[in-house]
């Protein structure tokens, strides 16, 4: 089967996928598609921020998990989001920058453009965080944006414990200056999840030149004279060809979108080969040098019952700190939790009673 030309292409709808789909959209003339492999419905649970770890290996995400670390010979879940908003409609919830000394970083290695001051104008323009900082800090964005209020009595205590310990009680840890403990932004609407779909796609999903395909699982990208000129996908049991007159942006993550272009023969020949596919295009960089960042859990139980409301994300508060005094920068990110039930992959003291649900 084939439909009909579009001018834009955009394969994911997570983050990316939603602010590209209806960005492009835009222009009324431009016919844009958004190919999504989950479905269009969310689950009751993505609505309800307490209830974000119960999605981690259900229905709305793939439920990977890494091959066995060297390190630990262990495997870590590798939770990656399916479904309108992607990862943005199962994770945290947590709205961060990080500190701006990683994106000057970038911009000292060569990424022109990439700089903390390059970017900020689209971090503002993305955001809706009222009574912060102008210079610093976006209003009227998609993304309605701000700390829980009030906090969790248990996060609460961390940050009283951290600036105890002598580190700096950070008034916007989320601005992406400070050093310090803070409340973060959460991505937490009148007590409701807001998702990247639920921010940038849902509000223009009527637009007639806006076509958003969902349980369609896209299978290669057909190049010729050196352009991609269609995808070609999956959906009920039927093949699709999607022809493209413009460009083709691949937004289906980190992994998934090396692993189509290898599955489209575009990646390093040797490999290729070795797994049965033609080359396309020798790219060796494809699929390669991937890593994540490691975390490691402390974890104590409360000394008496302390009730979640269904509000929290459980992660209120982040820490930008230095490892080392010596060094110019943070390179340390620490998450307070407040965990009703153990999150996957962190094993809870012998003291601590889980609660039945989050």
């Amino acid at each position: 089967m084939n439909m009909p030309e579009h001018d834009f292409i955009v394969v994911g709808a997570g983050t990316a996928g939603c602010v590209l789909a209806a960005t492009l959209s835009e222009d009324e003339r431009a016919r844009v598609l958004l190919i999504e492999v989950g479905g269009a419905r969310p689950l009751p649970a993505q609505s309800v921020p307490s209830l974000w770890p119960t999605l981690l290996q259900g229905p709305a995400s793939w439920g990977e998990f890494t091959v066995k670390q060297a390190a630990t010979e262990t495997s870590t879940l590798l939770p990656r989001g399916r479904g309108l908003g992607g990862s943005s409609a199962i994770n945290a919830m947590v709205f961060a920058r990080g500190h701006r000394s990683g994106y000057d970083r970038w911009a000292g290695e060569g990424a022109k453009g990439w700089g903390f001051d390059d970017l900020l104008p689209y971090f503002k323009r993305s955001e809706n965080a009222a009574g912060r900082d102008p210079a610093l800090r976006g209003s009227g964005g998609p993304l309605t944006v701000g700390p829980a209020a009030p906090a969790h009595p248990v996060i609460e205590a961390c940050l009283e414990a951290a600036s105890e310990t002598g580190y700096a009680r950070a008034a916007d840890i989320s601005g992406g200056l400070e050093e310090g403990f803070g409340l973060a932004d959460l991505n937490i609407v009148h007590g409701r999840r807001q998702s990247a779909a639920d921010a940038y796609l849902t509000p223009v999903l009527d637009r007639p030149n806006l076509t958003v395909v969902t349980d369609a699982l896209v299978q290669g990208l057909r190049i010729h004279g050196g352009r991609c000129r269609a995808v070609e996908y999956r959906t009920g049991g039927e093949r699709v060809t999607a022809d493209c007159a413009g460009e083709v942006v691949l937004a289906a993550g980190t992994i998934g979108t090396a692993q189509l272009l290898l599955l489209s023969g575009i990646g390093p020949a040797a490999h290729l080969a070795d797994v049965g596919i033609r080359t396309v295009l020798d790219l060796p960089g494809v699929g390669a040098a991937l890593h994540d960042h490691p975390i490691a859990s402390v974890v104590f139980g409360a000394a008496r019952p302390v009730l979640a409301p269904k509000s929290s994300n459980l992660g209120e508060a982040i820490g930008l700190v230095r490892s080392d005094p010596s060094l110019d920068a943070p390179d340390l990110q620490v998450l307070f939790v407040d965990a009703p039930t153990h999150l996957p992959s962190i094993k809870g003291p012998g003291t601590a009673t889980p609660s039945a649900s989050p």
